[in-house]
């Protein structure tokens, strides 16, 4: 169990340090974009961290819920960047596939922390 917890940490800070490299030529109009999904990464590795050292399983999984909706409006602010051309095909083919190794490891997680609670 502690290697799927550490791995979804690892999976989501690949996906910061990824973002961060390939979102360096955002049009001026479009920094708040930018932003946004600066601040929705970081929550998410927030929230990681703090599922990870919580005892409670009720918040862990709370916590772990909160990140797969924020890896929602994740996709849907790098879709919008990528129909706006502000990335190519090539990088949001990327993200999507980081996002979706981050969805299973919090899908195991969450299930894992369930079937203890039964």
């Amino acid at each position: 169990m502690k290697e799927e917890k550490f791995s979804t940490i690892h999976f989501i800070r690949q996906l910061i340090i990824y973002l961060d490299t390939n979102l360096d030529n955002f049009p001026r109009k479009d920094i708040e974009l930018k932003q946004r999904i600066k601040d929705i990464s970081f929550d998410m590795l927030e929230l990681a961290y703090q599922a990870n050292i919580s005892t409670n399983k009720e918040i862990k999984i709370n916590c772990i819920e909160e990140i797969m909706c924020k890896i929602k409006i994740l996709d849907f602010l790098l879709n919008l960047c990528y129909d706006k051309k502000i990335i190519n095909a090539k990088r949001y083919i990327k993200f999507g596939n980081q996002m979706n190794d981050i969805l299973r490891y919090l899908q195991g997680w969450r299930k894992s922390i369930v079937q203890k609670m039964e």
